[in-house]
């Protein structure tokens, strides 16, 4: 990979001014679950999280993302 897992808001925040490819979604992710486990949140609080209303994403594209977001948690160590 590219990209290192971010470990905190600002590296998450930062991968905001590279390019958006597939990769770097996929790092974005792992930081999140990264971050998550860390702050001790449960898989279920960051689907809630995910699931809330949102001006970017609809209701379709966050229950898509909740459930990427479910499995990067239950692979990642």
């Amino acid at each position: 990979m590219n990209y290192s897992i971010p470990v905190n808001p600002e590296e998450i925040m930062a991968l905001r001014q590279r390019p958006v490819d597939e990769e770097m979604i996929a790092v974005a992710i792992a930081g999140l679950v990264k971050m998550a486990r860390s702050q001790g949140q449960s898989l279920d609080d960051l689907t809630a999280e995910v699931l809330q209303d949102d001006p970017i994403l609809d209701r379709v594209q966050r229950r898509w993302l909740s459930d990427i977001v479910a499995q990067a948690w239950k692979t990642m160590p």
